[in-house]
């Protein structure tokens, strides 16, 4: 199956997880967004392009606002960003993105995920290298020259365009998010995204082939999503 049904199963399995995890994920991200520059999206581009991602995934407007609020503030409320990496059942592969104030309990907890399950956590780099980086864009959609057309025009590095089943996955460089987010709105007003934010894709997928190891990759999702740390995580595990 194609990159675009991997996108749509992962869009399905967020709609499906708390609402609330989802909303504070987005809280620490616009904060710390907004407290690196100024609290103003139209003077802070990061921030912009943070906002405009949430809105896309439908975390509502009182929860950009209140984290907006904070940072003109000046709360003391700080989180540092740490990556980890390691190896699930089989043939998977996992990248854990954590915002945290105690990286040593972030640590900890991921680490505990991994050994529960017995797998493997690994140094960093040691997973990344197969992954890209892009800015994702998923929604329904399905003509690829005029969506290349209008992102071109738009001065956007493309690196893909994939149509499944009349939904259109878009992967562009991510420095060039923001431009082809406008370039999309632009031609498709009202467009309602599955997909819209910077995220690492893997350069191939796999199957789990036993019962057991498909049981093991579920309790380490769970348990990874169960931890407050844990922002994002991007695996090569192929959907049902």
């Amino acid at each position: 199956m194609g990159r675009a049904h991997e996108v749509r199963a992962a869009a399905m399995a967020k709609t499906a997880a708390a609402k609330s995890k989802l909303y504070s994920r987005y809280g620490k991200e616009l904060l710390i967004a907004a407290k690196a520059g100024v609290p103003d999206p139209e003077m802070n581009l990061g921030l912009k392009r943070k906002i405009a991602e949430a809105k896309a995934n439908q975390v509502p407007a009182d929860v950009i606002k209140r984290a907006i609020e904070k940072a003109k503030g000046g709360t003391g409320e700080n989180y540092d960003s740490c990556r980890y990496e390691g190896f699930g059942p089989g043939a998977a592969t996992i990248i854990i993105d954590c915002l945290t104030d105690n990286t040593n309990r972030s640590v900890s907890a991921v680490k505990t995920c991994f050994n529960k399950e017995h797998c493997k956590m690994g140094v960093a780099g040691c997973v990344s290298h197969s992954y890209d980086n892009v800015g994702l864009f998923n929604f329904p959609y399905e003509d690829e020259e005029g969506m290349l057309d209008a992102l071109i025009m738009a001065e956007v590095n493309v690196i893909d365009i994939e149509c499944e089943d009349g939904t259109m996955t878009v992967t562009v460089d991510p420095t060039d998010f923001h431009k082809a987010k406008e370039a999309i709105d632009a031609l498709i007003p009202e467009v309602e995204y599955d997909a819209c934010e910077i995220t690492m894709l893997p350069q191939e997928y796999v199957k789990l082939e036993s019962e057991e190891d498909k049981e093991s990759w579920n309790r380490l999702l769970t348990m990874l999503d169960d931890c407050d740390d844990v922002q994002k995580v991007y695996h090569n595990v192929e959907a049902e």
